[in-house]
């Protein structure tokens, strides 16, 4: 099953459009800086919460790299869940300059 990926730059867009984003990284990862508006869901609750990313328009999924992100979109695929992996992940938006947010974030 291939799962559809973008890049920072489609992912700026995407939420600009209203897209769904989670962050699967571990929560120490997320509260140093994530993705503004990005949901924290760690990867390995994610089987614990498959209804949380049920819902209307596009579901992306970031890590730090694009790997566990990656292997979240896959699980979710199998339970019929349409998803689209961020290539290059947190890291690359950090490495592109772009703005980060700390803490936790309302869920």
């Amino acid at each position: 099953m291939a799962i559809p990926e973008v890049g920072i730059d489609e992912l700026e867009s995407h939420l600009a459009a209203g897209a769904r984003l989670f962050d699967v990284r571990e929560t120490d990862e997320y509260v140093d800086g994530h993705v503004p508006g990005a949901v924290h869901v760690a990867l390995s609750t994610v089987p614990d919460n498959v209804d949380r990313f049920r819902g209307d328009g596009p579901l992306l999924l970031i890590c730090r790299s694009g790997a566990r992100s990656l292997r979240a979109c896959e699980f979710l695929e199998q339970h019929g869940i349409d998803t689209i992996n961020v290539a290059g992940g947190t890291l690359a938006w950090v490495t592109a300059g772009l703005p980060v947010t700390t803490g936790i974030s309302p869920s």
